[in-house]
Order: C-alpha cells, then structure tokens, then sequence
C-alpha cells in the first residue's frame, strides 16, 4: 500500500489534482493498492474554477515508496511555509519521489529539490521558474522531466501523463497501459527525449495485433520470447509477426523487447541498484549485454 499525497495551495486547478488522482486511482483498481491523502495549511483550499476541497492539516506518516504531488495553481506566488517546504524535502531526502503539475514546481524550487536538476513547468512560466531558481535547468516545452526522484512536468493534461509516467516506474508498462486504458487515453504522450519511454514511442499505431503482441512483451519482457511463441500467441506466422511489428514500430520484436529491458536497467540503477542486479533483475545473462547497450544509448555523465 502506497500513499499520493496531495499538496494543495490555494487558487488550485482542479485537472492538475483531478487528473493525477485518478491514474492512481484507477491503478489501486487494478491491484496496485494506492491510499490518496489531501493536505493544505488550511481545511478548505478555493480552487480556480470555484470549486472548494476539503484537505487535512496533519500529515499522514510517509515511508520511501509513497509519492508527493504538489498541483499548480492560478496568479501571484503563494508560498507554502517552512514546516511545508521541510516536508517536501525531508520526503525526498529519505528516499521518497516528489512530483508537480505546472506552478506546483515552485513549491519544489523553494524547497531548494529543483538546484543542479532538470526540471520544467507549464510554457508560460518557464523563464520565471528559470529566473527564480537559477541553479535549476529548466527544460523548455517539455511535458515532464525527471531528475533523481524530483519529477516536474508542464501542467493541465500533463498531470495525467506523469502520473502514467510514475506508474511506468513503478509498475512496468503493461500496467500503465491498462490504466490509460480505462481512461480512455488514446495515446502516452512523450515527456523529454531523456524520458521517452519505449511504450509512449511506439505504442500510437492502431494495429491491435501488434498491439497484443506488445502486451505480451511487456508482461513477460524479462523472460527468452522465440518469435514462434508470439506467432502461436497471435494465430500469426513468424514471418507475418515480424512484418507486422515493424511496419507498426519500426522495430521488430526482439529489439523492443531490448528496450524494455534497458529502460527497466535504468530506473533500477537510478535507484541505487549494482549492474550486475540490474541486468538479472530485466533478464540480462551478465552486465557486458547490458553495459554494451547502455555504451550506445546513455550519455557518458549519465552512466
């Protein structure tokens, strides 16, 4: 059981707490059991669209795999206060991801988890969140960035995009793609070209064959996959499943499932893993595979 904690301010935007909570919400109907909690420095937050939340003024109790979510909201800065901001970073600082929809981000900029990370927000406030927090790097026109657990992204609609994003991570990409799903998302949407992920990039074709065949993948992507185990699960021949994929992705099955694999690598290392634990976890036989790979694709600072 995993914990959402919203922090909401004042002249909130309902979307950026509304989109996010449903994705977890939708997960924990799924079988990933998430418990949403609404925190504020007052009872009642007003939002901009005039409909009043009701919020806690007591934290509840936050362990390392619960998340913070801290929405955007309308006009002038309104800073939390120190006992807030000291919240925020003592979460993430005990292991804990802090994330924020649009105006959200300032919130984290004072609470000083944005210096030396990449970072964004929503296109109209980008060069003030640049000019307020110049040890920051901000990263234009992008729909999310994460930096080390600190997971910023530009607000409105994209709220729903880290969240799916968050249940990635968390959970593999077939479980994300089952929530989006059900929320009738079309589409994963790609955050930065650091963050892409091998299920937004190649999963907007409409051909439902390669569709099941990447399920497949993703549930079973750490295991051997011959092409006549997906020809048999598809009623295809290998021939027609290899043809298939590629014109949908452009890349045939075996390469894909590489991606997974190295993308999974990734957020393992980024949590403190060894290679040799990362390349078993995903199915790697030893870490030359993975080290191989990681050569092409992760720039050398990021290794």
């Amino acid at each position: 059981m995993s914990r959402v904690v919203f922090l909401l301010i004042p002249q909130v935007h309902l979307l950026d707490v509304a989109g996010p909570a449903q994705v977890f919400s939708t997960a924990n109907d799924l079988g990933w059991p998430y418990t949403p909690a609404y925190v504020a420095e007052a009872g009642e937050v007003a939002t901009v669209q005039g409909l009043p939340l009701q919020a806690e003024i007591t934290w509840p109790p936050l362990t390392p795999d619960d998340l913070i979510i801290v929405p955007g909201w309308r006009g002038p800065t309104r800073p939390a206060g120190k006992q807030t901001l000291r919240r925020l970073r003592e979460h993430h600082e005990s292991g804990g991801t802090v994330a924020s929809v649009c105006a959200g981000a300032d919130a984290l900029g004072r609470a000083g988890l944005l210096d030396g990370r990449r970072c964004t927000t929503h296109h109209t406030v980008q060069d003030e969140l640049a000019r307020l927090y110049p040890q920051a790097k901000v990263v234009k026109d992008a729909l999310y960035v994460e930096d080390d657990r600190v997971v910023t992204s530009a607000g409105v609609a994209s709220g729903i995009d880290v969240a799916l994003h968050l249940v990635t991570t968390r959970h593999g990409p077939y479980t994300a793609g089952q929530v989006a799903r059900a929320l009738l998302v079309h589409t994963h949407r790609d955050g930065t070209a650091e963050q892409i992920s091998p299920m937004v990039r190649w999963r907007s074709h409409v051909d439902e064959t390669v569709h099941r065949i990447q399920d497949l993948i993703e549930t079973r992507f750490t295991e051997r996959l011959p092409l006549s185990l997906l020809a048999e699960a598809t009623g295809c021949s290998e021939r027609t499943v290899t043809r298939l994929f590629t014109r949908a992705t452009g890349l045939t099955p075996l390469a894909y499932q590489t991606a997974l694999r190295l993308e999974r690598a990734e957020h393992l290392l980024g949590r403190g893993a060894t290679a040799e634990v990362a390349a078993r976890e995903v199915g790697f036989e030893d870490t030359r595979m993975l080290r191989r790979l990681r050569a092409r694709t992760v720039p050398p600072a990021d290794r």
